[in-house]
């Protein structure tokens, strides 16, 4: 079976014991790492793998052919993106009119952007810039942008940069909804057994935390040049219950975010039938 996820520490963890053949009954994984902004465009063109972790942002464009699967994925509270400037200004107007860089337009981080611009930086921004995510900070720094939207474990690491947080868009949204923030969703093809999936990836994720020492050397073979502990902290961060199940808050923060996002005309409208 063919997949497609980060190369992030909190997807290699919740991976590994599938990818190597660890959970009892399910089929080989054909795993292939990419980036967010390249797995939301794989299933928009209907041509990606079996089973993707994709942007929630994304799923209004796909859910015609793919099912969310209702473990596996990225959902929580106080791991929101945040908005990052080289200067000390905490007023959203400092970014009005000015060029920001996004990782990708059809990512929660870029919806969450979008909602939070609406009501808080006057006149909006000015143009926004896609680029890999881990460009972006030092495009920051250089001056090359005037703000960056960023995400994971940039949370621990934009100090070192020297930028400043212009806002926490995840402690934003909570404040606003009462809901965990809705990031990453694992879908896979209708024509599967999705509960076998789930279960799958379920078992994985129990596996994950029962042995966490079993798959430190896939997760840091793959974490980009991050030291132990923020792959840890990240792991922590963004491997939580939701991760297991969804449950009634999950599905509730993302009825929230796609229902705000089509009202905003930023996606289209989603038969919210299909998210169960």
């Amino acid at each position: 079976m063919k997949i497609a996820f980060s190369p992030c520490p909190n997807d290699t963890f919740v991976f590994h014991a599938w990818a190597h053949g660890l959970i009892p009954g399910a089929p080989e994984l054909d795993v292939m790492y990419a980036d967010i902004d390249i797995t939301n465009g794989l299933a928009a063109s209907g041509q990606g793998p079996e089973v993707l972790k994709i942007s929630y942002a994304a799923l209004p464009w796909v859910l015609q052919e793919y099912a969310l699967i209702p473990c596996g994925g990225a959902l929580g509270r106080g791991c929101g993106p945040l908005v990052l400037t080289n200067g000390a200004s905490q007023d959203p107007a400092a970014i009005s009119g000015k060029r920001v860089a996004v990782p990708s337009e059809r990512s929660t981080a870029y919806l969450l952007f979008r909602l939070w611009a609406a009501q808080n930086v006057p006149g909006g921004v000015g143009e926004i810039v896609v680029m890999p995510f881990h460009e972006i900070m030092p495009a920051v720094r250089d001056g090359k942008i005037d703000a960056g939207l960023v995400i994971h474990e940039a949370r621990f690491t934009y100090q070192n940069y020297g930028l400043s947080m212009l806002t926490d868009l995840g402690s934003w949204w909570e404040a606003d909804t009462g809901l965990p923030i809705p990031l990453g969703a694992i879908i896979a093809r209708r024509s599967l057994d999705l509960e076998a999936i789930a279960k799958w990836a379920r078992a994985s994720v129990e596996y994950a935390w029962a042995h966490p020492e079993e798959s430190r050397d896939y997760v840091m073979c793959h974490a980009q040049e991050l030291s132990p502990e923020v792959a840890q902290a990240h792991i922590d961060l963004y491997v939580n219950k939701f991760t297991a199940d969804l449950g009634e808050d999950g599905y509730a923060a993302i009825t929230a975010l796609l229902s705000r996002a089509a009202d905003e005309g930023l996606v289209p409208q989603v038969d919210l039938a299909l998210l169960r």
